[in-house]
């Protein structure tokens, strides 16, 4: 693990302290452009129409949820993450949505380096915006793979590299307007500092192709959004 690795504990509660304002500080900061992006996602996992789903790094659940509504009641949701206080978010909502309504998801703690689920035990899995938070990406990787059937599919939708003549904008919002607006969101300047960096530090689409190559996945294909800033990528077992 680098020097410049997340650690683990520091991740947690850092996300424990804003769970309760992570929704809010989401849409202020990307204008609720962040809406569309999972939207994206959720419709490329409609269309694979798999029947048991994990949504890794659920954090609130807004995945999680959105493809409980797409995929129906016939496919099972797992919402898993190591932040008990994101999960309790994501558990206030299911219990507001009313009974039944999304009886198909269940939430549960646990570790992306070490996945609580057997081997070939699902149809898909999907992480939004946490891989960059992960200790050992290549060891994340690997537990997504190892839990996926032969012929599943992972989706990761994650922050990338914006194009070239975008990038300063990008960097200097990055740098000295996200915090401030995050301060303010959230009351936590510095867990946005840290998210600041780990954008500027995570690998381009293409790197991060061959990093999932890497871990054992096929036909990995990806697709820049929003000028670059985020990719969402596609890959098989």
């Amino acid at each position: 693990m680098s020097r410049s690795s997340p650690q683990p504990e520091a991740v947690n509660s850092m996300f424990a302290r804003i769970a309760r304002r992570y929704d809010f500080a989401n849409r202020l900061l990307s204008c609720g452009i962040d809406l569309w992006w999972r939207r994206c996602l959720v419709v490329k996992v409609r269309d694979y129409a798999p029947s048991d789903v994990l949504d890794l790094a659920t954090g609130s659940g807004d995945v999680a949820f959105a493809l409980a509504r797409s995929l129906g009641k016939e496919a099972k949701i797992i919402g898993m993450d190591f932040c008990q206080p994101m999960l309790d978010e994501a558990l206030v909502k299911q219990s507001s949505a009313g009974l039944g309504r999304f009886d198909n998801v269940s939430f549960s703690q646990g570790d992306g380096l070490d996945l609580p689920l057997p081997d070939a035990s699902l149809d898909a899995v999907t992480i939004s915006f946490g891989l960059r938070n992960m200790a050992d990406r290549d060891r994340a990787l690997r537990e997504m793979r190892r839990v996926l059937r032969p012929g599943g599919k992972l989706w990761v939708l994650e922050f990338s590299q914006p194009h070239a003549w975008f990038r300063p904008l990008y960097f200097f919002y990055l740098r000295h307007f996200l915090p401030r607006l995050a301060g303010f969101a959230t009351g936590d300047r510095a867990a946005y500092v840290y998210l600041n960096e780990t954008i500027e530090q995570f690998p381009d689409r293409f790197a991060l192709e061959a990093e999932i190559l890497s871990a054992g996945f096929c036909e990995v294909t990806s697709a820049g959004m929003t000028f670059g800033i985020v990719a969402l990528h596609e890959a098989s077992v």
